[in-house]
């Protein structure tokens, strides 16, 4: 039985991430062991899993009913398991963390390393993408999105509300005139999403003050931030990135405010897994006071 839970779990991987190499990061296998393993299991079964290209594994007709059942026991493995993480003092094991650039960058570091304190067994990954993540394929145990998913097995809970305004650098400001209006922003060089690489409309924020032109464009909040920081213009922050931006200055904050929230969302199956549980509650109280303070400090 260990055996054969074993063989499902590597398939699943693979299954997942539709590669060897992607799997093999995932659990930490060599990736010619994990495909050794895949082979065998194959021939154990006799029939084909996989279709092997240089793109990567996709699943055959047969290993799309073998997904289906092994994630079926991987619910009843979690299930299992769940009564006994409940007697744990401290979480264990790996999560991994999909998050949008700017919440991995400025706010999950803190809060991460603050759990890791008081659990040292646990080992934590976080993604940061700017992209939504597919937590049926399993590319994540949890994720921070900045809206409500509307489709999928999904559980969602609202985190917090967080700001956002329009900045520059002192070095931009001393050579530029600081707008006085929303029109005067156009007379700037505008820092910003990529408008075709925009993931959420929740994040399209030029759009909704017809400021359609942005001249430096990045799919990375991060690489934005420190766009502005170099006086090449003037774009949206978020208010809790600027503690780590000195230099920066918001402006037009009388007349332009931006109000967001972060959203966890997790797999519906996994509700009854009290450790993933535990860890979301600790997860979203660190957010809601790394958020709090960094506001503060704007």
């Amino acid at each position: 039985m260990q055996r054969n839970w074993d063989d499902l779990r590597l398939f699943l991987a693979v299954a997942r991430e539709q590669s060897l190499t992607g799997a093999g990061k995932a659990l930490r296998l060599d990736p010619a062991t994990l495909g050794r393993r895949m082979a065998r299991l194959e021939a154990e079964m006799q029939v084909p899993l996989f279709v092997k290209s240089p793109q990567g594994y996709t699943l055959t007709e047969a290993g799309a009913r073998l997904q289906a059942r092994s994630e079926s026991v991987e619910r009843a493995m979690r299930s299992a398991t769940a009564g006994v993480e409940r007697t744990r003092e401290r979480l264990s094991g790996q999560i991994r963390i999909g998050a949008p650039d700017g919440c991995a960058n400025y706010l999950l570091p803190q809060v991460c390393a603050q759990i890791c304190r008081t659990n040292p067994d646990l080992d934590l990954q976080i993604v940061a993408l700017p992209r939504v993540f597919n937590l049926s394929r399993r590319e994540a145990d949890m994720a921070i999105g900045v809206s409500m998913p509307t489709a999928g097995r999904l559980t969602v809970k609202k985190i917090t509300d967080y700001r956002l305004h329009f900045a520059a650098s002192a070095e931009y400001l001393a050579r530029n005139p600081a707008p006085q209006s929303v029109r005067e922003l156009k007379d700037h060089r505008l820092v910003g999403y990529i408008p075709d690489m925009i993931f959420d409309r929740e994040l399209d924020y030029l759009s909704e003050l017809d400021l359609a032109r942005v001249p430096l464009a990045s799919n990375s909040v991060s690489v934005q931030l420190n766009m502005i920081r170099q006086g090449a213009g003037i774009g949206v922050v978020h208010d809790f990135s600027l503690p780590a931006a000195p230099d920066v200055r918001r402006v037009l904050v009388g007349q332009v405010s931006l109000r967001r929230a972060y959203y966890l969302i997790r797999h519906a199956d996994d509700q009854a897994n009290l450790q993933l549980s535990r860890f979301a509650e600790d997860l979203a109280a660190g957010i809601r006071n790394e958020v709090a303070e960094l506001e503060a400090k704007a």
